[in-house]
């Protein structure tokens, strides 16, 4: 992997992660009101999830394979 390709790893990886973040606290105020629309909050939870798995395959691509 080029310096270039982990520069643009890294930059997605924080994008996703703020991206994470926001929707943690969407969820957060979406399930504290009294009106709150359930197939939203699952959409969001869902693309929550969704982002830990892409933020999981990133960490994993950026960290060096160890051979013992």
């Amino acid at each position: 992997m080029t310096d270039e390709e982990e520069q643009a790893l890294k930059a997605k990886l924080a994008e996703l992660r703020q991206e994470h973040g926001d929707l943690d606290t969407a969820i957060a105020v979406m399930t504290s009101s009294a009106a709150c629309d359930q197939l939203q909050l699952t959409r969001l939870k869902k693309r929550k999830l969704q982002l830990k798995d892409l933020i999981a395959r990133i960490e994993d691509s950026l960290l060096p394979d160890i051979t013992a």
